[in-house]
């Protein structure tokens, strides 16, 4: 089995694991799948989610800036981190992170991507 196929087994299975409730063995899965791929992006974000919901709020913020580092004009990665920031009582990190999924919900950009497509 390819690393990839692997990772997205793991995140599957996680995600049902979410579904009925189950977030401690979800939270394992998610951090297995960003463990074979630490690019990728729906693991983190999904770890942070998970992470948050279990009340490891600061694990969660880490899983977010991750998310939001791999893809930085992506709205709803920026909406969970400011929800992180705020269960975790940093209202400055909140109201930056909310700003940033401000301007992407109004079609700007966070971070301009090179024209060149370099």
């Amino acid at each position: 089995m390819s690393d990839h196929t692997e990772r997205d087994a793991l995140y599957d299975e996680a995600s049902g694991l979410v579904a009925i409730g189950e977030i401690e063995g979800a939270v394992a899965l998610y951090r297995r799948s960003v463990e074979l791929d630490p690019a990728y992006f729906d693991g983190w974000h999904a770890l942070g989610m998970a992470l948050l919901k279990s009340g490891q709020v600061k694990e969660a913020i880490g899983a977010g800036l991750m998310a939001t580092t791999l893809h930085p004009n992506d709205l709803l990665a920026w909406t969970a981190l400011s929800q992180m920031y705020v269960k975790d009582g940093q209202i400055a990190e909140a109201e930056d992170a909310k700003g940033k999924a401000r301007i992407l919900s109004l079609g700007g950009k966070v971070v301009q991507t090179p024209k060149d497509g370099a």
